[in-house]
């Protein structure tokens, strides 16, 4: 397997290329019809247009806060539970504001440029110049972004996805000598305690100094809302922390989890010693595989598969947490530049993760992670797909770390110097 060509030093000249803008338009230009036209976008309780339930949960926790009411005691709005830390109704307090129909596409409008930042953000870390041109590719591949089934929920339901994956992509793009690195790991982990792996991340990268900043910011973000939610905080922390049911059963389909996948494969709730095991098994292949990838300079693909992993540790995963679709559809776009066949990767994706649509019995529409009827694959497949998937993306990872030469000192020197500041 080839190494592909360094790009640090040549802006945007090899996306400017017919032979690699054309297939980028295209690709573009595809997955957005799609997107627009599988399901009608104004289409009640489907339409990409037509959604905005957890958007509503923030807005109601927040409220809840304003008015001293308890968040974790009764249901809010939808009869759905708040299952997210104290912190995370502090930073939810500015929804308050986007009331009705009209917040709802604001807040959607937020996202879409935050996934347009990410791409941008991604190209900078592989190493290339932000020029108007990477910008307009990027808006380009943005709305693409938006046919893959956890950006298209995301995007339907207003979750905070975006918010969090920008947050640790820019923290880890940091130089390695920037005193705030850490800073937005910690800040997602306050938010939503699935990106406290990255103090993990940090740690196998000998990231001492990062590390221990993220591991006090999220400190902090536990003792700022103790100061102003001491009652919050306390039935948060003591009780609602360890009911993992308040987000949902674990046999339930959208949960990409490996304990979600262990659960339906076995018609039986995981046993605890085992899928932790599993767990831990996981996570030290997976960091093994991230350290000697980010050792060879591939420090986008390595944060991608930290992202994805900790998807699949997780207790209980969602499908729209998988957005880590997007910066590893650019890492492979990125290496189409030096080899077209590389294109196999993204489309492939698409196919895997694609939001097609179709009819359930009973007129219910299906969008997303059940991207086939199940007679035409393995409903056990199906189920668990992006579990499947992360299988062989880790494997698929571990070939690249273990078949690219190691990055020389020179060209770390120079991957500092181009990072994101």
């Amino acid at each position: 397997m080839s190494r592909p060509r360094r790009l640090a030093a040549r802006g945007d000249e090899p996306l400017r290329s017919p032979r690699n803008a054309i297939p980028i338009v295209a690709f573009s230009l595809l997955a957005g019809v799609l997107l627009f036209t599988t399901v009608d976008p104004w289409l009640p309780g489907a339409g990409l247009f037509m959604g905005g339930i957890d958007l509503d949960v923030y807005r109601d926790g927040a409220q809840h806060v304003l008015d001293g009411l308890p968040l974790y005691t009764e249901p809010l709005t939808h009869e759905l539970l708040y299952t997210y830390t104290p912190f995370s109704t502090l930073m939810f307090v500015p929804f308050a504001l986007l009331n009705g129909t009209v917040g709802e596409y604001i807040w959607m409008g937020f996202n879409f440029f935050l996934l347009v930042t990410i791409i941008t953000l991604c190209w900078r870390i592989l190493g290339y110049r932000i020029t108007p041109y990477v910008l307009a590719l990027s808006t380009l591949l943005a709305v693409a972004s938006g046919f893959l089934e956890p950006v298209r929920t995301t995007l339907f339901f207003g979750q905070i996805n975006l918010v969090l994956m920008l947050l640790i992509l820019w923290d880890t793009a940091r130089p390695d000598g920037s005193r705030i690195k850490g800073v937005g790991v910690g800040i997602a982990a306050g938010i939503k305690l699935t990106p406290a792996y990255f103090v993990l991340y940090f740690l196998a990268l000998r990231q001492w100094r990062a590390a221990m900043v993220a591991a006090l910011t999220i400190v902090a973000t536990v003792g700022v809302s103790a100061l102003i939610l001491p009652s919050d905080s306390w039935q948060y922390w003591t009780k609602t922390f360890f009911d993992s049911t308040r987000i949902g059963d674990a046999f339930h389909a959208s949960n990409q989890s490996l304990k979600g996948a262990i659960t339906r494969l076995t018609l039986a709730p995981a046993p605890t010693w085992v899928w932790l095991l599993l767990d831990a098994v996981i996570a030290i292949v997976s960091m093994l595989v991230v350290v000697r990838l980010h050792r060879r300079g591939e420090t986008l693909l390595a944060v991608t598969l930290a992202g994805m992993t900790a998807s699949i540790l997780s207790p209980f995963s969602w499908s729209h947490h998988w957005v880590w679709f997007v910066p590893l559809t650019i890492w492979f776009i990125h290496r189409a530049v030096a080899n077209l066949w590389w294109w196999t990767g993204p489309i492939v994706l698409f196919a895997i993760a694609g939001s097609w649509a179709y009819q359930w019995p009973l007129n219910r529409l299906v969008v997303g992670l059940y991207l086939f009827p199940p007679t035409w694959v393995s409903w056990d497949i199906l189920v668990n797909l992006y579990v499947w998937s992360y299988a062989l993306i880790l494997a698929g990872a571990a070939v690249v770390a273990w078949r690219a030469p190691e990055v020389q000192v020179s060209d770390r020197a120079r991957e500092a110097d181009t990072a994101p500041s």
